[in-house]
């Protein structure tokens, strides 16, 4: 009834979604909840509860390394996939944005259909085409594979950004005599620069995190972290896994919180 009348839905009747959203983030935050304490545990395998309580498992991780080399690879791919990623999906979804594209709907979806198509077939089809071209085991292959899966998150989060963006003021400064490039970096750009940063955070995110494509066609000196993490709890049950997750996990945690920073001073 209160619906009806325009009225504002009282809390009261919301209590069902309120336990059901609840009940889901807490499904979802469970197991960073044990993951995070048994990093800290001093037993040789993992424990939940800990007995006792250590740091010697990121001492592990630190000192190790096969760990310090797999962390670097996966840095620098990461990095180079958001700056391969971020200008090109700003790209796309101007010109998706501006209108005017014959097939733009068919280019959106594939850009996007990286999103729906299962990752182990992306894997096993990438592994077979870069065998064939030499690309299997090289920093090369892993920034372009990854640079696919990210690309649909960037393109979406700023074509979100510009579809609340007048582009008047746009065509009033190239009216003016300013070039399109000219007009878009300094009219369009500082305002949809929170999507721009977003989006390169998601990039940076999904190729530091990604492990199924990248089991298929790294190895070697080029073996990236999340691929040493799977091989390592095929091998053995190692508490290591649990610190690296949670290192893993904090990052994560203070890159969206960095962004969420970032756009609110951008508001302001």
């Amino acid at each position: 009834m209160s619906a009806e009348l325009g009225l504002p839905i009282p809390h009261r009747s919301r209590l069902w979604l309120y336990l059901v959203g609840g009940l889901t983030l807490f499904y979802l935050i469970a197991p960073s909840l044990i993951i995070v304490p048994m990093s800290f545990s001093d037993a040789t395998l993992l424990q939940f509860p800990p007995e006792k309580w250590s740091l010697r498992w990121y001492e592990a991780y630190f000192g190790a390394v096969e760990w310090r080399d797999a962390t670097l690879v996966s840095v620098k791919v990461a990095i180079l996939t958001t700056l391969l990623a971020t200008p090109i999906g700003v790209a796309a979804a101007y010109a998706l944005n501006a209108g005017g594209l014959r097939f733009g709907r068919a280019i959106m979806l594939l850009l996007t259909v990286a999103l729906v198509v299962p990752v182990i077939l992306v894997g096993i089809g990438t592994f077979f085409l870069y065998a064939k071209i030499g690309l299997n085991n090289t920093i090369a292959g892993l920034v372009i594979a990854h640079t696919v899966q990210a690309l649909p998150l960037v393109v979406i989060t700023v074509l979100s950004g510009l579809r609340t963006y007048d582009m008047n003021q746009e065509r009033v400064a190239r009216s003016l005599g300013a070039s399109r490039f000219k007009a878009f970096w300094q009219v369009t750009r500082p305002q949809i620069q929170f999507s721009i940063v977003s989006g390169g955070l998601f990039a940076f995110i999904t190729s530091f995190d990604e492990v199924v494509v990248s089991f298929f066609i790294s190895g070697g000196e080029t073996t990236t972290l999340t691929r040493r993490m799977f091989s390592a709890l095929r091998d053995q049950v190692d508490p290591t896994i649990a610190a690296i997750s949670t290192c893993l996990i904090v990052l994560s945690i203070l890159l969206l919180a960095l962004a969420q920073v970032f756009g609110n001073r951008r508001q302001r």
